[in-house]
């Protein structure tokens, strides 16, 4: 099997929308929405859950309060001001909790449970353009780059089942830890970008990431007619890197449009918009298959 992971610099590149766009292309398809900390690849595919699961990384603690004597030690120890004091009876807060367990070795009464803390959920689920790994990552939670990895696995794992050749991947913005666990491993990156000065610069530092990884990488430039001086920068900066000039998209309402609609961009009445996301694909599929 092929993956290509599809990521950006930055958010709001129009990344989510590439990637509904390229999955809707592929009869033999497995898409992973790696974005775990906002997914919204899930508001244009429209998947229906077939299979779930919860999410669990690091620890939490909890107190028992039919054996907690109220000594205070925990709220003493804690250094990050978890636990509190109600008139005498003492209770931990989740979202503060970094689940160090310094209070569960030291409490006297062993009141203080040490339990695997829930972080999210993942889910597989089946859209009209084939089976869809996806999760949602808990409001404060953290390991978001865990929860990656355990999307990849999955759709890996559908991959196989399902006979299927390719996995197309919606990975983070950025150039962090769920970015470093969406792109290890995979066979090829798309980079979305914009001809702007912040979308030129996140540009060399994602490109500068997936060469560590030795990953090959191709550059599509979305709304290119904004700026167009900046565009042929960032052709020329990506050639540079050692990259591939996948395409370049207009500026167009219809991805817009699109979306409101719940519907890709493929999914609309605009030719030329498609005939250059199709163009694009080639590219990438042509070259993906010498790798």
């Amino acid at each position: 099997m092929k993956e290509l992971v599809i990521i950006s610099g930055k958010g709001g590149t129009g990344k989510t929308s590439v990637s509904a766009a390229l999955a809707s292309l592929s009869e033999s398809t497995v898409i992973a929405d790696c974005d775990v900390d906002a997914a919204d690849l899930h508001l244009v595919l429209s998947p229906a859950v077939m299979e779930s699961g919860i999410f669990e990384s690091g620890k939490l603690a909890s107190i028992d309060k039919s054996k907690c004597v109220s000594c205070g030690r925990c709220l003493e120890l804690c250094r990050f001001e978890a636990v509190k004091n109600n008139d005498g009876i003492f209770s931990i807060e989740e979202t503060s909790c970094e689940g160090c367990g310094v209070c569960v070795h030291f409490c006297p009464v062993n009141a203080i449970m040490f339990d695997e803390r829930k972080c999210g959920e993942w889910y597989i689920s089946k859209s009209r353009f084939g089976t869809v790994s996806h999760a949602r990552l808990f409001a404060g939670a953290e390991n978001s780059g865990k929860l990656v990895s355990l999307v990849r696995k999955k759709a890996k794992e559908k991959t196989s089942e399902e006979n299927k050749s390719f996995i197309i991947t919606d990975g983070p913005p950025g150039i962090g830890c769920p970015v470093i666990a969406s792109i290890t491993g995979a066979d090829a990156v798309l980079i979305v970008t914009e001809p702007t000065l912040s979308g030129e610069h996140d540009l060399e530092r994602i490109a500068s990431l997936i060469k560590h990884f030795r990953i090959p990488f191709f550059v599509c430039v979305n709304r290119f007619d904004v700026n167009e001086e900046i565009t042929s920068r960032v052709e020329k900066k990506t050639l540079e890197l050692g990259g591939i000039v996948a395409g370049k998209i207009p500026y167009s309402k219809i991805f817009t449009q699109s979306q409101i609609r719940a519907l890709t961009v493929m999914e609309s009445d605009c030719v030329e918009i498609k005939n250059i996301i199709k163009n694009i694909w080639e590219k990438i599929c042509h070259r993906m298959m010498t790798i």
